[in-house]
């Protein structure tokens, strides 16, 4: 194991990398994200170097919402609220407020890192949240837990997802089979807000079944998930040529999955890998107040979800 303190002089903080047989993953201070995955030699992981800054929120924790907010406007508990526009080109309120933060060690063995987060109260969240994160090695991949705790006297709304950006190396965006268990997902207007939903079955939108990528241009919101057996579900990436994949899998609590195929990213990162995001509620949830999670005064919520090689 490593904690690398002369990261505190890179864009993204002090390193901190775990291992377990043939995997590696480096989580990183600023944000308390994922940098880095890797299996059996392979980087199933699209991240960034120990001296980049984070690009397009690559393995960031997005709390306390995901997605965006319009015009980071909301309401809770009668109260008129007012967040910080993080996406000015859009109006919006983008991917929470801790991804830009420092996230502190709270324990390091081998093959797990558990790093936390206390959010202070501002004008626009008006709560202050405890977050912890467990990033966990096993024999079947990479296992992250996140937790989050109310420490306030009231109740306040909570949603959470990740950010990673997945790859098999060789194999082209275009070229990738992907299968999403969602039978829905969201359609929205030019600044990537909600404004409706339509059923998948037997339009371009369809992934239930593993088909290639192609050419579509996906920065999607899937919802209606289909659970497996053990209540969860999980998106998968693979090549048709040959026995390689990986899978993202989920708790039952996150009920949703952003699909984004790098369109909007420049230069190399243009299309080179896919952004799988599970997700607790959908954009503009606390507008929508849909499947936003309310925390009780010193309630606890936690969920785990996780990269697994070979699909």
């Amino acid at each position: 194991m490593d904690n690398v303190e002369t990261g505190r002089h890179s864009p993204s903080g002090a390193q901190w990398t775990i291992r377990r047989g043939d995997q590696e993953a480096v989580v990183v201070e600023v944000g308390g994200g994922l940098r880095a995955y890797r299996a059996g030699g392979v980087d199933y992981l699209d991240g960034y170097e120990a001296d980049e800054i984070c690009v397009g929120g690559a393995g960031q924790v997005l709390a306390p919402w995901p997605n965006r907010i319009r015009d980071g406007r909301y309401a809770f508990a009668g109260r008129s609220l007012q967040l910080s526009l993080t996406e000015p080109a859009r109006h919006n309120a983008l991917h929470g407020l801790v991804n830009w933060l420092p996230w502190r060690l709270v324990e390091q063995r081998d093959d797990a890192v558990t790093v936390a987060c206390d959010l202070p109260a501002t004008p626009g969240y008006p709560w202050a949240l405890r977050l912890r994160t467990e990033w966990r090695l096993d024999d079947e991949g990479l296992r992250v837990t996140h937790h989050a705790t109310n420490p306030n006297g009231e109740r306040c709304p909570f949603g959470l997802s990740v950010h990673p950006y997945l790859r098999l190396p060789g194999v082209a965006v275009d070229d990738l089979l992907l299968r999403v268990p969602a039978r829905s997902r969201l359609l929205v207007d030019s600044r990537l807000l909600p404004i409706g939903a339509a059923k998948v079955a037997g339009s371009e939108y369809d992934f239930t079944e593993p088909r290639r990528i192609g050419s579509a241009r996906l920065d999607t919101a899937f919802g209606d998930v289909d659970p497996s057996g053990s209540g969860g579900s999980s998106v998968t990436l693979a090549d048709a040529d040959s026995a390689a994949a990986v899978s993202i899998w989920a708790d039952p609590e996150f009920g949703w999955w952003q699909v984004f195929t790098g369109d909007s990213l420049t230069g190399e990162r243009y299309r080179r890998s896919v952004a799988v995001e599970p997700m607790t509620c959908p954009p503009d949830a606390f507008r929508s107040g849909r499947d936003v999670i309310v925390l009780e005064p010193g309630a606890d919520w936690s969920a785990s979800w996780g990269i697994r090689p070979g699909g």
